[in-house]
């Protein structure tokens, strides 16, 4: 088991590119566990891990169980705001991604780790709902089973978070969504950090019409520097799965 993590920063870089080089590594990880398997224990090589932070330009992404009605925009108008859209191949509806919010990309062979989906979704919104908590705010999760359950991190009434009470109405901050073969994942998450919220007003956010969203920004009232957020979520996240990064 490799548990060494290697931390790439690509800063602001269009969606495509990083989608492109994501799917690189992902593909290389893949057909190196492909050719172990035909190796003794000995010969076999170790896989590597991958965590990447980027910033996009202005894009909505549709996963590949959303609906194109939840994008509440056509072509032209997105061109009038700097926009694109794509269709992609993670799990999840609708989201934006643009400048000011942190995005967060695992490419990791979770047989390094433990083959547990639900328990790598669960840690992923761990790791954010720390971090925020370094910055005093309560956040958590809205539990429930099947399609109830909205996964991602949220702030406010009906968040399940440790006990500790939350106010205001249900909004979220954080939004998730993956791809996994072979216990290789590839996607992850999008934290609000000083993200423009408008974009957000063009979609029916991840599909749900009844709660809103928010920014570390917005709930602290003042702007959040972003590498010290990635630098707590790193540590957060190096804590949870037991990372060693390099």
């Amino acid at each position: 088991m490799n548990k060494k993590v290697q931390v790439q920063h690509w800063g602001l870089i269009d969606y495509q590119e990083a989608w492109d080089r994501q799917e690189g590594i992902f593909a290389d990880t893949l057909a190196q566990k492909v050719a172990n398997r035909g190796r003794s224990a000995e010969e076999q090589l170790p896989t590597s891990n991958y965590l990447i932070f980027c910033e996009h330009p202005h894009v909505y992404t549709l996963g590949k169980s959303g609906h194109e009605t939840n994008l509440l925009a056509n072509d032209d108008f997105l061109k009038t705001i700097g926009a694109t859209y794509h269709r992609i191949n993670r799990g999840g509806d609708i989201t934006y991604h643009g400048p000011g919010q942190l995005v967060g990309y695992p490419i990791l062979d979770l047989d390094n780790f433990f083959t547990d989906i639900h328990r790598y979704m669960r840690l992923l919104e761990e790791a954010v709902i720390r971090t925020l908590a370094d910055y005093g705010l309560v956040a958590g999760r809205i539990e429930g089973t099947g399609s109830e359950r909205l996964t991602g991190v949220w702030l406010g009434e009906g968040v399940q978070a440790g006990g500790l009470a939350t106010t205001g109405p249900a909004r979220k901050i954080c939004a998730m969504g993956v791809k996994a073969s072979r216990w290789v994942t590839m996607h992850g998450f999008a934290l609000n950090v000083n993200t423009d919220l408008s974009y957000f007003g063009h979609i029916v956010p991840c599909g749900i019409t009844d709660k809103a969203v928010t920014s570390l920004s917005a709930e602290l009232g003042r702007p959040v520097d972003m590498a010290q957020v990635a630098g707590a979520l790193q540590r957060h996240l190096a804590t949870l799965f037991e990372m060693e990064l390099v």
